[in-house]
């Protein structure tokens, strides 16, 4: 039997379930077409579990400091598998509250694998369904090089499905996924080797921040290995031996692949509706989230935009609002989206990078602080966090933050909000300072 629907969502992830719940409160039938775990890449086997294992790191690193702050501590040892019992139980209960809502909102859920027939046709297990219009959510996944021996490796998401520390590990990738990883492992406890194919990390970023990170991962005992390519993996009894095309080779007991992703569109039958995917595997897109098929559209990260799950749930429920909820001019300005790197420490940044600001602008300015976050002050050790705001034109609007250092992924938010509405440096300068923290220097810059 063929079922129709006004909206059919291919994707259960954060981007499809927002998609489809908001097209539901307007009052349209839902489809929610989802193979696996509801929540998607975010919940699963990202955003959420990430966080969780950083917050483990960050009190990893407390434990580390907590002397300093007179406490006498018996060293803490920890039970890796108790903590993904609790990290996973808790995704689980996430995953309910997903289905709950959904359910809720009245949205029918099919949990089946799905695929595109024709504009407007869908197939999902046994069952075809019909819909007015269409939305592909289908995410992204973990790239994977081709090279000998490369499934001796894991993942992003087999990371998630280690049951024991790994004592040895090498992180293969430049990117916010690498360098995540490897703060978190090694502040776990593991010897943590972190291979890029050239000399810096995160290279879309404003450099100073990749540079930063460097210097402290290598000063809580990250191995940097820089210009390095992995030419093959062969087995070493119960670990494995990676061999370099510079020459020389590492063993390690895991050895994580975190070398970016791919759009998740094979199979899904792009070709049967007449919608051609980029040379990368991602959905071309106009602002509207249109497709070159009429009747469908695509968001979130299978169009390699902006790839951040606050980005797809923004944009869907936009969507849906132009779609369903009489607001046809409705769509997401896609413009200084704030994103942070859950990196020890955190990385917040918003707006253009320095490099882009002088390409657009003949006027700028550049502000920078750096520092010693107080934190440290009773402690022997001294990191420090820097900040850097671009200002650009006569009046010296903010149109770029830069922040890496304790305090990072909380503050930003606030200062995004300032970037967006056009504040001026001026403006930072009026505002009080909030002492004694980190955030103030965002607003004593001279």
């Amino acid at each position: 039997m063929t079922r129709h629907f006004d909206l059919a969502v291919l994707g259960g992830g954060s981007g499809g379930i927002a998609t489809a719940r908001r097209a539901a409160q307007h009052g349209a039938q839902v489809a929610l077409i989802e193979a696996g775990e509801l929540g998607g890449t975010c919940v699963n086997v990202g955003c959420v579990p990430k966080k969780v294992m950083w917050h483990a790191a960050d009190m990893a690193h407390a434990f580390e400091d907590a002397a300093g702050y007179g406490f006498d501590l018996t060293p803490p040892t920890l039970d890796w598998g108790r903590l993904v019992e609790r990290r996973e139980a808790y995704i689980r209960r996430l995953n309910g509250i997903y289905a709950s809502n959904l359910d809720k909102d009245g949205v029918t859920v099919f949990a089946a694998r799905g695929e595109l027939l024709a504009p407007g046709r869908l197939q999902t297990g046994e069952d075809e369904i019909t819909a007015d219009h269409v939305v592909i959510a289908t995410g992204g996944l973990p790239r994977w090089p081709q090279l000998p021996g490369c499934a001796l490796g894991t993942d992003s998401d087999g990371f998630f499905a280690l049951t024991d520390r790994p004592d040895r590990v090498a992180v293969v990738g430049a990117g916010y996924i690498a360098v995540e990883l490897a703060g978190m492992l090694a502040a776990l406890g593991s010897r943590v080797s972190l291979l890029i194919r050239r000399d810096r990390v995160l290279r879309g970023f404003e450099p100073m921040l990749g540079d930063t990170l460097l210097e402290r991962m290598q000063a809580d005992g990250v191995d940097v290995v820089t210009n390095t390519d992995v030419e093959a993996l062969t087995e070493e009894g119960e670990s494995v031996r990676a061999r370099f095309k510079q020459g020389g080779e590492g063993v390690y007991d895991t050895l994580i692949w975190a070398i970016g992703r791919v759009p998740n569109t094979h199979g899904i039958g792009l070709d049967r509706v007449g919608i051609e995917p980029h040379s990368d595997g991602t959905v071309p897109v106009d602002d509207y989230q249109n497709t070159r098929a009429a009747g469908i559209y695509a968001l979130g990260d299978v169009t390699g935009r902006a790839e951040l799950t606050p980005v797809a749930i923004a944009a869907g429920r936009r969507l849906s609002d132009r779609l369903f909820g009489g607001q046809p001019d409705r769509h997401l300005d896609y413009a200084n989206i704030p994103t942070v790197t859950f990196s020890h420490p955190p990385i917040g940044t918003v707006g253009l990078t320095e490099a882009e600001a002088r390409e657009r602008f003949d006027a700028v300015r550049i502000y920078d602080s750096q520092f010693v976050n107080l934190c440290y002050g009773v402690l022997d050790r001294k990191p420090v966090s820097r900040m850097r705001l671009v200002c650009a034109g006569a009046e010296e609007q903010v149109v770029g933050v830069h922040v890496i250092g304790e305090g990072a992924d909380e503050m930003l938010q606030g200062f995004a909000v300032a970037v967006r509405m056009g504040a001026t440096k001026a403006d930072f300068d009026n505002t009080v300072a909030i002492h004694p923290t980190a955030a103030e220097e965002m607003v004593t810059m001279t």
